[in-house]
């Protein structure tokens, strides 16, 4: 499983470095380049009604989980607790 490190920070950086999950709790925003290797940045929404950050101190979750099936880029890819990378495929939760 591939880890994916997290880092707050107040704007989005101009560059997205791969293997980073950038979230900005001011601007409700997470972005992070696709984990597939294909480049695609992808922009997750946090409220109530999109996805929903959990930080305990060390590691962070999004709920629900993230995949690529919206880029169209094989092999599909989710996201799963604490961003332990998971390439199986299907789609699912």
């Amino acid at each position: 499983m591939k880890t994916i490190q997290h880092k707050f920070v107040e704007f989005i950086p101009d560059v997205i470095e791969g293997g980073v999950l950038y979230i900005s709790i001011e601007y409700c925003t997470a972005i992070h380049k696709c984990a597939c290797g294909c480049g695609n940045e992808v922009v997750t929404p946090l409220s109530p009604t999109d996805w929903e950050i959990t930080f305990n101190g060390k590691t962070v979750s999004l709920d629900p989980s993230i995949g690529n099936w919206v880029l169209n880029v094989n092999p599909i890819t989710l996201f799963k607790n604490k961003f332990d990378l998971l390439v199986d495929g299907k789609i699912g939760k």
